[in-house]
């Protein structure tokens, strides 16, 4: 996808609804928006300018925001709103400027596409136009889904309200006065764009065959090639149909949840989405083996080609060599500021391998050997005191003699006990003599997060092993997932098979599977407040002491409190549109 933004650089908003006499004389190279008409270049800039302004984030920035993880650096944003600086105007999560600016330009585009030579021969027209029309659809429902999540909420009188719905462009002449809509109203507005995109989209880009060509286009003669110079390879990495569709299916999800589910989405609505999804990598059947680990998987990495996905991504962002996720949280002996901490609680949440938590007489925990025998999972994704992290043995114990240790005064070590592993490569070396990168992507979404939106939904809808109509239950999904981890697969998973006869404890394992499988990638913050999950659980950690003889001790410490208040189930409209435009605030906020 790389190629695409070389096209055209970011133009600036304001300058793409100006009017010619705003300025005297013109600025050169100031194009007016309807140039757009008569250059297919300059309005494909303009629905890139919407992919540049994606809400996805490589970092595990939210997470330090939730029971999961901390930050050693004083300044984080999230660390301080989680403290007790969370407000209506200091906003971390806020998504409202962004996603509303990409709203613009999609909506520019639209209102102008009509008018766009893309191609000379009438039907290549006709499938830019379809194809180009579904991409802006489909976007601006990515864009509405994180307004949702980051600023949808009850209002003082109880009523669940979304955001403004904007399907037009704006300019000097607007109204920028206009009410929130309900939440069903946005949600209803977004699932009508999710459906026209996926009827207007390929649902891959690829080397297509004769049969795969939709029935519509044959009617009109389209051959392979020429749906291929529409829809073909190249243009790999952009809106697609599997990707709406995945998109549908987060979003159903959310609004099912508890506390959105006056939004009248029901959980079988949330089932049916995502296991439409699924049913395309044929059920539990396609979870990728190697999955877990998509983002150190070396070899697949190295030969991904040009909007290629492995098997784990349903979409992703463009790859490039880095080693700044590296830097950032490495510990200190490698050259790493440390900053992402998990937490104890965190640890803790992984079961032992016979699948067992930890607190389960049966499970073989033993507190004086906290890391053996436990899910593998766990030292995939986490530090933990005396593990192995590239070539280096790394002591977080108090004990330590270097900076690893925790809460050294460096500034760089671990205030938990323990170092973020996950989405980092070891093979980087920031050793300033070497100073070696590797390739990176960003996983957007991930078929394991679709799994367990799925088994989430399902066991509300159906139970436990309820099918619908997919041929495979929550139980299936979890027991696929779980065996790919290590978990279970000696004894047969008795802990699985016990809470596959209640609905509740199903929940509570999907839940905890959700959380395990998906640390760190930016979802906890949310997946805790749309269940109306409790937001002020401590953060711990552990400080482990050595005696002469060598016996290690492990001192549970509380390491930062969470200061959320009930009504933070829903964040806040920005303080200033309030003020400005009389946007009805979400209950609690200011």
């Amino acid at each position: 996808m790389k190629h695409i933004f070389k096209l055209l650089v970011l133009l600036p908003l304001f300058a793409a609804v100006a009017c010619d006499d705003l300025l005297e004389p013109a600025i050169e190279n100031n194009r007016d928006i309807n140039a757009m008409e008569n250059d297919p270049t300059y309005a494909q800039g303009i629905l890139v300018n919407a992919y540049l302004l994606l809400p996805y984030n490589t970092s595990p920035t939210s997470d330090v925001a939730t029971d999961d993880a901390v930050s050693n650096d004083n300044t984080n944003t999230w660390r301080v709103m989680a403290t007790g600086a969370w407000t209506s105007q200091n906003d971390p999560a806020s998504q409202w400027k962004n996603c509303f600016n990409a709203i613009q330009y999609i909506n520019l585009f639209l209102e102008h596409l009509n008018h766009v030579t893309f191609a000379r021969d009438e039907n290549i027209q006709a499938m830019f136009l379809d194809r180009f029309r579904g991409e802006a659809l489909g976007l601006r429902a990515v864009f509405m889904y994180h307004l949702l999540r980051a600023h949808g909420g009850k209002s003082a009188d109880g009523e669940l309200l979304g955001v403004p719905i904007k399907l037009t462009s704006e300019g000097i002449g607007s109204d920028f006065n206009l009410p929130r809509n309900t939440y069903a109203e946005c949600m209803e507005q977004l699932l009508q764009d999710c459906n026209e995109a996926i009827e207007l989209l390929p649902l891959d880009y690829k080397s297509h065959t004769a049969d795969e060509i939709p029935a519509n286009y044959t009617s009109m003669g389209i051959s392979v090639s020429q749906y291929d110079r529409v829809n073909g390879q190249f243009m790999a990495g952009r809106m697609s149909g599997r990707i709406v569709e995945a998109v549908r299916a987060q979003a159903l999800l959310m609004a099912a949840s508890p506390a959105f589910e006056a939004s009248g989405i029901t959980w079988e609505e949330a089932a049916n989405n995502a296991g439409t999804v699924l049913n395309r990598i044929d059920g539990v059947n396609g979870v990728d083996a190697d999955g877990y680990t998509w983002y150190c998987n070396t070899s697949e990495i190295a030969s991904l080609g040009n909007g290629v996905n492995p098997q784990e991504i349903i979409w992703r962002a463009s790859y490039g060599d880095s080693n700044t996720l590296e830097g950032d949280n490495f510990p200190p002996s490698l050259y790493g500021n440390g900053r992402v901490n998990p937490t104890q609680n965190l640890v803790d949440a992984f079961p032992m391998a016979n699948g067992y938590p930890i607190d389960n007489s049966n499970s073989g925990y033993d507190a004086n050997n906290p890391y053996e025998n436990r899910d593998p999972r766990l030292a995939t994704y986490i530090i933990t005191n005396g593990s192995t992290a590239g070539s280096a043995t790394i002591t977080t114990g108090s004990y330590g003699t270097n900076n690893d240790a925790i809460n050294r005064e460096s500034g760089h070590s671990t205030r938990t006990g323990y170092y973020l592993r996950k989405h980092l490569r070891f093979d980087c070396n920031l050793d300033p003599n070497y100073n070696t990168q590797q390739r990176h992507y960003s996983a957007r979404i991930r078929y394991t997060e679709i799994f367990l939106d799925y088994a989430e939904a399902a066991n509300e809808a159906w139970g436990p092993k309820g099918q619908g109509s997919f041929g495979f239950s929550a139980y299936d999904v979890i027991k696929a997932i779980r065996t790919r981890a290590g978990v279970g697969v000696d004894n047969g998973d008795p802990y699985l098979e016990a809470c596959a006869n209640s609905q509740d404890q199903m929940r509570e394992l999907i839940r905890n599977e959700r959380r395990l499988e998906l640390c760190f990638e930016n979802i906890r913050f949310y997946d805790l407040r749309r269940w109306n999950a409790n937001l002020t659980e401590a953060a711990q950690g552990v400080n482990i002491t050595r005696a002469a003889n060598g016996t290690l001790t492990y001192t549970p410490i509380q390491v930062e409190e969470r200061s959320y208040q009930s009504y933070m189930v829903y964040g806040p409209i920005p303080y200033n549109d309030v003020l400005n435009f009389g946007f009805v605030q979400n209950q609690g906020w200011q």
